[in-house]
């Protein structure tokens, strides 16, 4: 019987990348979560199962995912993305890039009732 390889170092070394070489919007975005600026603790993309969310705020199982044009080829796997994590009792919000680029304070705002 062949043995199961794990996928814990590949998506170690994943997450490393990801916030190493964050994208200019989860650079605005963190820094306005980050430190408990909005009074909960956010961590940079953490993973669950073999998916690997934006940001997460444990306390209050909310992911925050930001999405690209890239994501409007990929509906298929978001969606079912999205259905594992809230399969496991996560709530998942998006944004658009765009929604950061233009209206920060309107993001922070709906994150901040979502945190309520």
């Amino acid at each position: 019987m062949k043995e199961k390889v794990s996928n814990v170092p590949k998506l170690r070394t994943r997450r490393r990348v990801l916030r190493n070489e964050p994208t200019p919007q989860e650079i605005i975005l963190w820094s306005r979560l980050k430190n408990e600026q909005l009074g909960y603790k956010f961590r940079r993309q953490h993973s669950f199962g073999t998916y690997i969310a934006d940001f997460y705020c444990r306390e209050k199982s909310l992911i925050i995912e930001i999405d690209g044009s890239q994501h409007m080829e990929h509906e298929e796997y978001d969606s079912e993305r999205t259905s594992f994590l809230k399969s496991q009792g996560l709530q998942v919000v998006r944004f658009w890039n765009n929604e950061i680029n233009t209206n920060l304070d309107g993001v922070v705002t709906r994150i901040i009732e979502l945190l309520e």
